[in-house]
């Protein structure tokens, strides 16, 4: 599957990568310790910026008044 936009697709690549070896290689062997993070901030870095080059930051803005996240802060904003 590709990512939102082109320019994102190698860190998707990347990210799904080192994410499902480290499920089946130390998640599901009881090592929970993230292994992943540093791609996982820049592929979300990267979605962010396309989701406001394509204007839909204020549709997800207005979406989460109707439905507020219960997430994280930084997961909601793209910011850390």
């Amino acid at each position: 599957m590709t990512s939102l936009s082109p320019d994102c697709n190698e860190l998707k690549k990347q990210y799904d990568d080192c994410f499902n070896k480290w499920y089946a290689n130390k998640f599901l062997q009881g090592d929970t310790t993230p292994e992943c993070e540093d791609l996982f901030k820049l592929y979300r870095a990267c979605i962010w910026r396309a989701i406001k080059e394509k204007n839909l930051d204020q549709l997800i803005s207005d979406a989460r008044k109707e439905k507020p996240f219960s997430g994280p802060e930084d997961t909601r904003t793209g910011e850390t």
